[in-house]
């Protein structure tokens, strides 16, 4: 089976996830491709057979088969030490905000696509992890031993043999747009909020490829980031070595994961930016952030 354009991607990904059928107007709205680009794709795509009357076919849904997230990893190993004192006895991921555990509305996104191969990486009070198998018993433990005396690479280790065609997941932010997480992934990438100016962890972007991770940034290119990413099937088997090879460097155990592919061996990698908003998701930093989201906090 050959490998989709982009564009093709875009078009049939934009027809599978329609609860209706969608206009060449209304596709043009979704892809941000010209109307005449649509008419060829479409055109293209139904002399394939993948498209009929508007419609995905049976080839259709298997010509994107190598595009679907196959699974979801989730790291949750930490302590969440800017969240004292609620996190002195409960970890992050399931502090609950208004009613709900924080992890929950990132579980429940990708259950809503259909990931349902889900791993979590524990650590810190990991027994109290237990508790989400009474809502999620698909989900599957991995223990972090390392947890106290390394940064979220040694998480990083305990999944690398499963980051092929796999979403990343910081385990503690809030999601509001469940939409934000995707069926189908043309490439790796990485969840990213466009920010003129931050003082966060922010990712340099041209041609819609992440070309540095940095602290702090600015300009029209500057996105902060957001703890979510897509590893496709090549980059997800590269990530297996590069990790264990950053792990047992000098120093090697003090970086964040996700350096590994963003600077150590960027090289390596063509990690595009998924845009989105900052209204979609946060990440609560502070005890105050949460009093200002979550009233039953400010006592």
């Amino acid at each position: 089976m050959e490998k989709l354009s982009r564009k093709q991607f875009d078009v049939l990904e934009a027809l599978i996830g329609a609860d209706e059928t969608l206009s060449q107007r209304k596709l043009e709205e979704k892809t941000g491709h010209s109307l005449s680009t649509i008419n060829r794709v479409i055109k293209e795509l139904s002399d394939a057979g993948y498209v009929k009357d508007g419609d995905v076919t049976k080839e259709g849904k298997e010509a994107m088969e190598p595009y679907r997230v196959k699974r979801a990893i989730f790291i949750a190993a930490g302590f969440g030490s800017r969240l004292v004192p609620v996190t002195l006895n409960t970890p992050k991921p399931l502090v609950r905000v208004n009613g709900q555990r924080i992890i929950d509305g990132l579980l429940d996104a990708c259950l809503g696509v259909g990931i349902d191969e889900i791993y979590l990486v524990r650590g810190y009070l990991a027994e109290q992890f237990d508790l989400l198998k009474y809502k999620y018993p698909m989900i599957k433990f991995l223990e972090n031993p390392s947890y106290n005396e390394a940064n979220n690479i040694s998480s990083a280790m305990c999944a690398r043999f499963l980051m092929s065609n796999s979403y990343v997941f910081e385990a503690d932010l809030l999601i509001s747009n469940p939409a934000i997480i995707k069926k189908y992934h043309y490439t790796s990438d990485f969840l990213g909020i466009r920010k003129e100016w931050s003082d966060d962890w922010c990712l340099t972007v041209k041609d819609n490829v992440i070309v540095e991770e940095k602290v702090g940034g600015q300009g029209d290119n500057n996105y902060q980031m957001v703890g979510i990413s897509y590893w496709n099937d090549e980059d997800g088997h590269k990530l297996a070595e590069h990790i264990e090879k950053v792990f047992n460097m000098p120093g090697g155990k003090e970086r964040y994961w996700e350096q590994v592919p963003l600077v150590e061996f960027k090289k390596e990698y063509k990690v595009e930016i998924m845009e989105c908003k900052e209204s979609d998701i946060i990440e609560i930093d502070t005890y105050r952030e949460l009093k200002a989201i979550d009233k039953t906090y400010d006592v």
